[in-house]
């Protein structure tokens, strides 16, 4: 058993079919965490959609209008990049509420992990780049909503710049938003997030992990969150089709136990999103997945035995 929960749903599945965004990744990493025996049935949990009312804390009445309707322009949907569809509406409003639910049980325990999410392209009028609504930010006005929380960050390792995430709470005191991410890639523009991280084109383990490091110290002395949403795409990788990075499964696994071992050392709690992916052979991006929660069972662990 984990000492800490998941949070999943067979519904987060879009059911793409033949797309590049492999949605079909979260039902496999369930399924790899029971096989492997990393985690057993009692350590999951099913969330409940978000409500309409959590939604519309960050997104506009229109967007979720139209999202609910079916009614996005063509222009719309051309920058959200996957088919509207019920079940994609259904699997977004599940995703915001896994990661409400995660923000909570990681209050309570310290961790938790919601095996989609990390939507971060997304914006307060439009969605883009796969991610119809931003279910952290949902997840992170929720808990201030609740006053569960004051103040938060986002810690973001995808490949891909968090755009939605530097939108939204730009100019927010309460939220701290640090982006590591690829300088050359998908968003242009980028608005500034509080600390935003460039990295070249090939960076590999040794780089990204230092630079990494010095932006948590950073961020560290200039801010003092509740609590850390993390944003772990698998995309960094060196097989990746959407990324130009060079990470190696072992320096993602470093790079998670990095951010956790930080968060858990400061006694700040931490929910995990896993984001994006797009290895050529999905069974690495399952496999990055699967290392995020392994990293975190190492660190948790640790901690249950220092404190018993």
């Amino acid at each position: 058993m984990l000492p800490f929960k998941l949070i999943y749903d067979r519904r987060y599945d879009l059911n793409l079919g033949a797309h590049v965004f492999p949605s079909q990744k979260y039902r496999l990493v369930h399924e790899a965490l029971l096989r492997e025996g990393v985690a057993d049935a009692a350590d999951f949990l099913s969330p409940l959609p978000a409500s309409d009312d959590d939604v519309l804390r960050v997104h506009s009445r229109e967007w979720v209008r139209k999202l609910k309707n079916g009614t996005l322009s063509p222009t719309e949907l051309m920058r959200l990049e996957i088919p509207w569809s019920r079940e994609m509406v259904e699997a977004s409003w599940l995703a915001a509420g896994g990661s409400i639910l995660a923000g909570q049980r990681a209050l309570a325990d310290g961790f938790a992990a919601n095996l989609t999410g990390g939507f971060h392209h997304a914006y307060p009028e439009h969605g883009e780049g796969f991610c119809a609504i931003h279910d952290v930010a949902v997840a992170i006005r929720r808990l201030q909503f609740d006053t569960a929380i004051h103040t938060a960050m986002v810690v973001d390792t995808d490949v891909h710049h968090g755009n939605g995430t530097a939108a939204i709470f730009g100019g927010d005191a309460d939220v701290f938003t640090l982006s590591i991410h690829q300088e050359n890639n998908y968003p242009v523009p980028k608005p500034p997030s509080s600390l935003d991280i460039h990295l070249a084109d090939g960076t590999g383990d040794e780089e990204y992990l230092a630079r990494l490091e010095k932006g948590l110290v950073q961020a560290w002395e200039t801010f003092h969150p509740g609590m850390i949403f993390y944003i772990g795409g698998a995309d960094p990788y060196r097989e990746d089709q959407l990324g130009g990075l060079a990470l190696t499964l072992e320096g993602l696994a470093a790079r998670d136990a990095l951010v956790f071992d930080h968060a858990h050392r400061r006694g700040i709690p931490v929910a995990a999103t896993l984001a994006g992916g797009y290895a050529r052979d999905t069974a690495d991006t399952v496999r990055i997945h699967v290392n995020t929660v392994l990293a975190a069972r190492g660190i948790y662990r640790s901690k249950l035995a220092q404190d018993a």
